[in-house]
């Protein structure tokens, strides 16, 4: 399989535009636009009878309660887990492309909802457990939601676009279902993936 990240080179910085976080005039952080980037894959597996998204940060601090916290550093060789921005299953085998903006166009507070769309089955992503118990934001956030790591983080994070293509029409899966469920269903299912990988920091000093 080949796949396309409109905006997006292998290995090269993620524009703003894509991002859930952007820096701010005077402050480390603001809200960005949000906008999922336009996907589109060729060179399909034979068999293939639905696709899957998935958008995974493994750079994602183990232990975060240093971070975005003034004079603190968090440091590179920390240990990392998996966050996932997007989570997509039951894409139709006739869709191979998905357009800008279809799945978020700026960030929705206290989330975007999951379960069926016009794209598939939309998982939750990682944002639901990373704002949980903030006032404003806390919420379930279903669909895209771009990268906003630490901004005082010495680590660049990396951000893997990848597209599967499954032997099944479906997955069942619950409507609040998270990354690492769906890539438990798909095991035995994927007949072929594709991959690009963006890059995005806010510590200006890495910018």
């Amino acid at each position: 399989m080949k796949l396309t990240v409109q905006g997006i080179e292998d290995q090269q910085p993620i524009p703003e535009t894509f991002a859930f976080g952007v820096p701010g005039d005077g402050e480390p952080m603001t809200l960005g636009p949000n906008r999922n980037p336009a996907l589109h894959w060729t060179d399909i597996p034979q068999g293939t009878k639905s696709f899957a998204v998935i958008v995974c940060d493994p750079d994602v601090p183990s232990d975060a309660s240093d971070a975005n916290q003034q004079g603190k550093t968090i440091a590179a060789d920390m240990p990392r887990v998996d966050f996932y921005h997007w989570v997509l299953v039951n894409v139709p085998a006739s869709t191979h492309g998905i357009e800008e903006g279809a799945a978020a166009d700026g960030v929705t507070p206290k989330g975007k909802q999951s379960g069926r769309s016009a794209l598939g089955l939309e998982g939750i992503n990682t944002f639901t457990d990373f704002l949980a118990g903030d006032p404003d934001m806390g919420g379930t956030y279903g669909g895209y939601d771009g990268p906003c790591p630490p901004w005082n983080d010495a680590l660049v994070h990396r951000y893997h676009f990848t597209v599967y293509a499954l032997d099944v029409e479906s997955l069942d899966m619950k409507c609040t279902f998270t990354g690492d469920e769906a890539l438990g269903a798909m095991q035995g299912h994927i007949l072929g993936q594709a991959t690009v990988t963006g890059t995005y920091t806010l510590n200006p000093e890495l910018r």
